[in-house]
């Protein structure tokens, strides 16, 4: 029986998500979605199913090593960083040059959004940076923690030089006629959840002000939660803050000129065709690579590292992308079986989605949600977006059209926000770790802010896919937002009787 391009193709995707929910292990639900995958489309039989499953998978490796690599590479950067000591060195600056509490909030998130490239890094980094700046000006471990939070992931998501960047790139069915690298970069002005938590945390920092959990705990634990907490990540080497800054300036510079190499540049083409026709995934590769090797003759002549150290720093930074590499080979894999050389479930979703104008209006919201829950119970942004993206271009087509890039969209922001509510997201994880905070107390301190900033971004997606416009989106999630800065002003100044 033939169960291709029918309602029955839906079941991979909906039992890896259902089980994710149900056991909060990412992992085992993708493989166990795409093994009842192979099931459908080999009817059943258990020894030709297996054997599908590692044909995609192998399939997709392949067509995807590049990712793998740069990952890899990134990795290993970022290991080199940290054991430098340059982001010590940049702390020990931002000490005796910040003279205020605003100034601190700031100096954190500026250098949090400096560190575009990872999000691990940039968690751990800003946090062990920062700790002793805003101790000083008592700024909680809470509030440190939720800074960091609320730069990481919306940072990188938004970054076209960023290992999430390569992570959405990818996550595009392989017989996609849209190129990950555009679609990503037209996703950019319509991912309402990180620009408008972006701009709520500048707002936060700059009127210097709570509330809900957060404003409690800021006013009963200032003085006991900076006295209780002790170190536990330290970083050493003898680098300055040049050490840091100039990798990754180097990094962006080298990735976007491969960018323009693989994109026939040195051919006569145009920057905007180049960019256009650029090998993503190739151009990351070779921009990290010799990024690599600028490191390597930045840090061994003047000592920085050993050269036993820089090696050390290639075994650490394979293991710490070792998670992100197998959620999405996974994913991956289940795009593939779920692709039309196989179940092809976009022909039956695509027939469901044409014949109803109103459903189709309304798919960016709810990819939305389905992201937010998805992520919430994983604690994976990266595995959230590889199983709906290929759902969403399978539904759109392959036409780059508003609608398809606006539910893209959606896809990122909801997978972000259900990852900064999640007690089991890594980055949710790292944040405390890097802020040395009780992690329950970031949780709970940072989920009014974050579901806040939700239902901004939901409803701004809800208009958008009515009008047909993102960027009519964009400004009602922003009037939300100042509508609501506004009152929580006015009620601050009733509170302090001002």
């Amino acid at each position: 029986m033939d169960l291709t391009a029918t309602f029955w193709t839906l079941l991979p995707p909906v039992i890896a998500i259902a089980l994710a929910l149900i056991t909060k292990e990412v992992y085992s639900s993708l493989l166990i979605g795409i093994l009842a995958g192979a099931l459908l489309y080999t009817g059943f039989n258990p020894l030709h199913a297996v054997e599908t499953t590692f044909e995609v998978m192998g399939g997709k490796l392949g067509d995807n090593i590049n990712i793998c690599i740069f990952l890899v590479l990134l990795g290993i950067l970022v290991s080199l960083v940290t054991k430098s000591g340059a982001s010590r060195a940049y702390g020990d600056w931002a000490v005796k040059s910040i003279r205020s509490r605003r100034g601190a909030s700031f100096a954190t998130s500026f250098l949090g959004m400096f560190i575009f490239v990872d999000d691990y890094f940039n968690c751990l980094t800003v946090g062990t940076v920062m700790r002793p700046v805003t101790d000083k000006y008592r700024i909680t471990r809470a509030k440190l923690a939720y800074i960091i939070d609320a730069t990481a992931a919306p940072v990188c998501i938004i970054a076209p030089i960023s290992s999430w960047a390569a992570a959405v790139g990818s996550s595009l069915p392989e017989d996609s006629a849209i190129d990950g690298f555009s679609l990503f970069l037209q996703t950019i002005p319509m991912n309402l959840y990180a620009l408008l938590t972006l701009a709520f945390l500048l707002w936060l920092m700059a009127a210097d002000f709570d509330f809900g959990p957060m404003r409690r705990y800021e006013e009963t634990h200032r003085e006991d939660d900076l006295s209780e907490l002790h170190e536990n990540h330290v970083v050493g080497g003898a680098g300055k803050v040049s050490d840091l800054i100039l990798p990754i300036v180097v990094l962006i510079v080298l990735c976007v000129s491969a960018m323009l190499y693989t994109g026939g540049i040195l051919e006569g083409a145009s920057i905007v065709e180049a960019f256009a026709n650029c090998s993503s995934s190739d151009s990351l590769v070779l921009g990290s690579f010799f990024t690599l090797i600028f490191t390597f003759l930045l840090y061994i002549p003047r000592k920085i590292l050993t050269f036993g150290q820089f090696c050390e720093a290639f075994t650490e930074g394979f293991k710490a992308m070792v998670p992100a590499i197998m959620i999405l080979t996974l994913a991956w894999t289940l795009s593939g079986v779920c692709s039309e050389d196989y179940l092809n479930i976009g022909g039956y979703v695509s027939s469901v989605v044409n014949g109803n104008s109103m459903v189709a209006m309304l798919m960016p919201a709810i990819f939305f949600l389905i992201a937010l829950g998805l992520a919430f119970a994983t604690g994976t942004s990266w595995g959230t977006f590889g199983i709906l993206i290929p759902i969403a271009v399978a539904v759109f087509g392959d036409a780059p059209s508003t609608m398809l890039v606006m539910t893209v969209a959606a896809c990122l922001s909801g997978a972000v926000c259900g990852d900064h509510i999640s007690p089991i997201s890594d980055t949710t994880i790292l944040a405390s770790a890097g802020a040395q905070c009780n992690h329950i107390d970031h949780v709970s301190t940072q989920m009014p802010y974050a579901l806040m900033i939700a239902s901004f971004s939901f409803t701004g997606f809800l208009v958008g896919g009515i009008t047909g416009n993102g960027f009519v989106g964009l400004v009602v999630g922003a009037i939300l937002l100042l509508a609501a800065t506004i009152v929580l002003s006015a009620k601050n100044k009733k509170r302090m009787g001002l």
